[in-house]
């Protein structure tokens, strides 16, 4: 059993709370526009990290961080991008990976929007956490926490933090 921190699009904004809200957490997932390597650096240094980068993230956290990740989380196929769209909207740069091989959740950042939905198509969860950052045009920034066991995903909780 895992309990993970999930969040998106920082944009080198930091944020103590992020501490304070992960404190539970096993790891915590980025889903992109991290926006500096010190954003990333501060999270591992607390947590495990897994990250991607997102399209506004610079060479320095390109080289330490892929467009997409695909692993296993305690009996889970877990795929992560930046951007990725949503159930019946899937973005094309993703889309036939999503059909071939579907996960069991489908994590993405990009457009500040907080969304948990359910592709029955795909037989997959899709959450994007939000924007934990302030640069953008979203009003509230959100942070997603969850746990993953045997494959499962339960106790989901959407975080608020003011803008």
């Amino acid at each position: 059993m895992k309990r993970i921190g999930l969040l998106s699009d920082t944009h080198a904004f930091w944020d103590n709370k992020y501490l304070e809200y992960f404190e539970e957490c096993d790891e915590i997932w980025h889903a992109g526009d991290i926006g500096s390597t010190e954003v990333a650096e501060r999270l591992a240094a607390f947590r495990t990290l897994r990250a991607v980068v997102g399209n506004c993230d610079g060479g320095d956290l390109r080289r330490m961080f892929p467009q997409r990740l695909r692993w296993d989380c305690e009996g889970a196929d877990v795929l992560m991008t930046h951007i990725g769209g949503y159930p019946g909207h899937y973005d094309r740069s993703i889309i036939g990976q999503l059909y071939a091989r579907p996960p069991k959740l489908f994590i993405c950042g990009h457009s500040h929007i907080l969304k948990v939905k359910y592709d029955s198509t795909l037989g997959l969860l899709h959450i994007n956490p939000g924007a934990a950052g302030i640069q953008g045009w979203h009003q509230v920034r959100t942070l997603v926490r969850f746990t993953v066991d045997a494959g499962q995903f339960s106790d989901l909780e959407v975080i608020e933090m003011g803008r």
